[in-house]
């Protein structure tokens, strides 16, 4: 029996995601969104030029939106489509879960980031985190655990030779 093609969905639903997200917070509460994008963005995604790093979660309105999460058009956009990479993404979530979200993030030290990009059915979604940022020791810590654990890896690679 032949196996079925391989769509991009399907060989990784990950599209990006934001490491520095994890070292500059701690994560309190994560949520699964759908995001609103255009034809040209999907495409874009699906060929992987996305850079969520400097992206946060602003909410307005009782509306969340993405804002510095970068989606660059491709080369062969459509001549009368005007891309814009830095656009501003409206976020899709239960209204009681943007109340409960906006409650979370009045209180001081709280922002939302968003974590990363996957695809789920067939469509967009964007995790985010509701995160409270680390003081500068925390991060010193992170950095002395991996440098640790990566040194306990290498003594026992060289151990097993």
């Amino acid at each position: 029996m032949a196996k079925k093609p391989t769509t991009p969905a399907q060989k990784s639903s990950r599209i990006a995601e934001n490491k520095k997200a994890a070292f500059n917070y701690f994560f309190e509460e994560r949520h699964e969104a759908g995001m609103v994008l255009e034809g040209w963005e999907v495409k874009a995604l699906r060929e992987g030029k996305v850079q969520l790093t400097d992206g946060y979660v602003v909410i307005r309105e009782g509306e969340m939106f993405v804002i510095g999460c970068q989606i660059n058009p491709l080369k062969s956009a459509s001549s009368h489509v005007n891309p814009d990479a830095v656009r501003t993404k409206k976020l899709l979530l239960k209204k009681d879960e943007i109340k409960r979200l906006t409650v979370k993030v009045e209180q001081k030290g709280y922002t939302l980031v968003p974590i990363n990009l996957h695809w789920a059915n067939g469509r967009v979604k964007c995790e985010i985190a509701l995160a409270k940022g680390k003081a500068e020791h925390d991060k010193r810590d992170v950095i002395k655990d991996r440098e640790g654990k990566r040194e306990v890896e290498r003594v026992m690679k060289s151990r097993n030779r």
